[in-house]
């Protein structure tokens, strides 16, 4: 089965910066094609950040526009969440999601436990 593992959220200052990463393993993946980080604030739904297909094309929740950067190293399967300026907005649970193939179970779709990342003064 394939796994994710998350790291990096923590306690910041406004204005201040975090990166988060995430690895998939496991589960005898054959090819990992999209990555993303999602978010959810207490009594909001989950909502996209950032996404980063295999080719490098990426997709951003409006409001973290040039504060957020994702990048990903395919022959890791890892992705990686740049973020600058935060604000107390982005206060949130941070899950990874890896959508994919493996050679033996065919295609999943996974997502991460999920780490804390508040901003805070």
């Amino acid at each position: 089965q394939v796994q994710l593992v998350e790291s990096g959220g923590g306690l910041v200052q406004p204005g201040g910066s975090l990166r988060l990463s995430c690895t998939a393993s496991g589960g005898s993946i054959y090819v990992v094609s999209s990555m993303g980080w999602y978010r959810q604030a207490p009594g909001k739904q989950r909502e996209l950040v950032a996404r980063i297909n295999r080719d490098g094309r990426t997709d951003y929740l409006d409001s973290v526009k040039g504060r957020y950067a994702i990048t990903r190293e395919n022959r890791k399967n890892t992705v990686y969440l740049q973020m600058n300026s935060l604000r107390p907005e982005d206060t949130a649970i941070y899950y990874c999601n890896a959508v994919g193939v493996t050679r033996t179970m065919g295609g999943f779709d996974e997502w991460g436990q999920g780490t804390q990342v508040t901003v805070s003064s």
